[in-house]
């Protein structure tokens, strides 16, 4: 039987809470500072542990937090198996919820891997995309942040001419036009009210010229060997899909070939719906998970509204949903993001499979 050496760590900011682990025997707890040096000295303590108790590996968990992968990719140096676990899908009953501590955290961890190796109990780990696909989701991340900062300044302009009573010309068709522009500029305004809806004209002026910089960023990775020949298949076979919601679909993800249907995808990204069986209240259906990216549903949602409005399937997708119920555009809208979804899937498949 093979031995093996199971490490909980409950990981923080400076520190790293640890519960060490051999089979089935009593856990040993440290504590090591959480920098490059200290897990230099953990790792080389574990190291020596494995040849004096003649273990077969070393095999670590923690969960998936705000410090990101940083500790998978020392582990992954250092030759020990480590598994970055989804805190949502850790069952605590309300009793563990009120005990909160450190080292209890990481006797959990350890116990889960425990029950894994020794039990084949299931592990709720989640995969870790590679260090260059980290990379990429930093651009497109950034491009969605700048959008979000965008939407909130325009609202912002848009509550402080509701709060100081100045209505749009009726001539002005549109928002946010050059001629709607044009007019926020030529208003006549308080001293004091000037200088703050100046302000939110610049912030707004600064933040859609950075937008600009950063889209240009967007092409040039679009154009890069990673993702050249997926963008021109789905471009080409997907209409409707834009450069944005493709990419933030490409690098949230990830490796396209670990989804083997298309439950899978609805799945992960979280627009498959609740189900609910218990006694005589059999497969009972509730509203979508909302489990995964929440990236992936935000861009689908936006694409998903053009879609409907382009594509003559898509149209009749949602309008056989809501012809059975008005109160169900919702149920409508999120049937074609998910079918989005699934048609970016199979077109990214079929040109790696073409590859």
């Amino acid at each position: 039987m093979r031995k093996i050496i199971m490490i909980g760590a409950d990981v923080h900011d400076k520190n790293i809470k640890i519960r060490i682990g051999i089979d089935r025997d009593e856990s040993q707890e440290l504590t090591i500072r959480n920098t490059v040096k200290g897990l230099e000295g953990f790792f080389k303590r574990m190291n020596s542990l494995k040849e004096k108790t003649k273990a077969d590996e070393i095999v670590l968990s923690y969960e998936a937090g705000p410090l990101g992968f940083n500790l998978y990719d020392r582990c992954f140096e250092a030759g020990i198996t480590c598994y970055v676990l989804a805190p949502t899908n850790i069952a605590k009953s309300r009793k563990e919820r009120k005990r909160k501590t450190d080292s209890y955290d990481a006797e959990k961890l350890l116990e889960l891997l425990r029950g894994h190796y020794l039990a084949g109990n299931a592990l709720p780990y989640i995969w870790v995309p590679d260090k260059m696909t980290r990379d990429d989701r930093e651009l497109v991340r950034c491009v969605l942040d700048i959008g979000d900062k965008i939407t909130r300044i325009k609202c912002q302009i848009q509550s402080f001419l509701k709060l100081h009573e100045i209505k749009k010309p009726i001539h002005l068709k549109g928002t946010w036009t050059l001629r709607y522009r044009y007019w926020l500029h030529s208003l006549t305004l308080s001293p004091g009210a000037t200088v703050r809806f100046k302000s939110l004209m610049r912030q707004l002026e600064s933040l859609e010229a950075e937008k600009k910089i950063l889209l240009e960023d967007l092409k040039r990775l679009s154009e890069s060997s990673r993702y050249e020949r997926v963008l021109s298949g789905i471009s080409r076979n997907l209409p409707g899909a834009g450069l944005l919601t493709v990419m933030v679909f490409l690098t949230e993800m990830g490796d396209l070939k670990r989804f083997k249907t298309k439950k899978n995808v609805g799945a992960y990204i979280g627009l498959v719906p609740n189900m609910k069986g218990s006694g005589i209240y059999n497969d009972r259906k509730g509203h979508i998970t909302h489990q995964g990216p929440y990236r992936i549903r935000k861009v689908l949602n936006q694409a998903a509204w053009t879609r409907r409005r382009y594509c003559p399937q898509e149209q009749e997708r949602y309008e056989r949903i809501v012809s059975r119920n008005p109160q169900h555009k919702k149920i409508a809208i999120v049937a074609v993001m998910r079918q989005m979804a699934i048609d970016l899937w199979r077109e990214g498949m079929k040109v790696l499979a073409a590859a």
